[in-house]
């Protein structure tokens, strides 16, 4: 089991913390739909971190009594729309959640979850791919995943598993590991282990 230190990665904040539990927690991004992919590992926390996987993309009016109304009868293209409507920058946003899968404690990493939630407003960073490298070295966090009453929870693995993969030279023997760990987690689930498999593959 992995406690070594791990460098913060540091640059481009994607936005803020503004909800939080000990499982998950909601990310307000700085700019409409600026949020990472479904699959990424973020990290909260500009001290000891949090490690978020995210699971859920969201863009909505501020307003939640208000929904948004077309506005692009008469435009040419989408981009227009938002020409012609500056204002919608101020009235919509974009947020996401991810779900909580690691953190460190003294610089040291941790594969399960912190005993206290992240902080609101704390400043949310993606991870290098360094960082991605030495996170999925061990998978002891797939089976919070797994087990999460998440949407779509195997395609969210299948989509982290594939960042992973890509981030490093043994993208394949990294993803054939991967579904050997997955197959005693999934055991009698045989036809969802086929599909993250499947998901993986492709």
């Amino acid at each position: 089991m992995s406690t070594r230190k791990v460098s913060c990665d540091k640059g481009l904040r994607l936005g803020e913390v503004v909800e939080a539990t000990t499982t998950e927690f909601v990310v307000q991004c700085y700019e409409l739909y600026t949020a990472p992919a479904l699959g990424s590992l973020v990290r909260c926390g500009d001290g000891d971190a949090i490690y978020g996987i995210v699971h859920e993309i969201s863009t909505r009016s501020i307003d939640t009594g208000r929904r948004p109304i077309a506005r692009g009868r008469d435009e040419n293209d989408e981009d227009a729309i938002y020409e012609s409507n500056p204002q919608l920058s101020r009235l919509l946003s974009t947020e996401f959640r991810a779900l909580s899968v690691g953190h460190t404690e003294d610089g040291s990493l941790r594969r399960w979850l912190a005993p206290l939630p992240p902080r609101i407003h704390s400043f949310v960073h993606p991870c290098s791919d360094d960082t991605l490298r030495e996170f999925s070295a061990e998978l002891d966090f797939v089976s919070i995943l797994l087990s999460a009453p998440i949407t779509a929870a195997d395609d969210v693995l299948a989509a982290f598993l594939k960042m992973a993969s890509n981030a490093r030279a043994d993208s394949d023997e990294f993803l054939v590991n991967a579904g050997r760990r997955l197959t005693p987690l999934l055991g009698g689930q045989m036809q969802r282990l086929d599909g993250i498999l499947r998901r993986i593959a492709t």
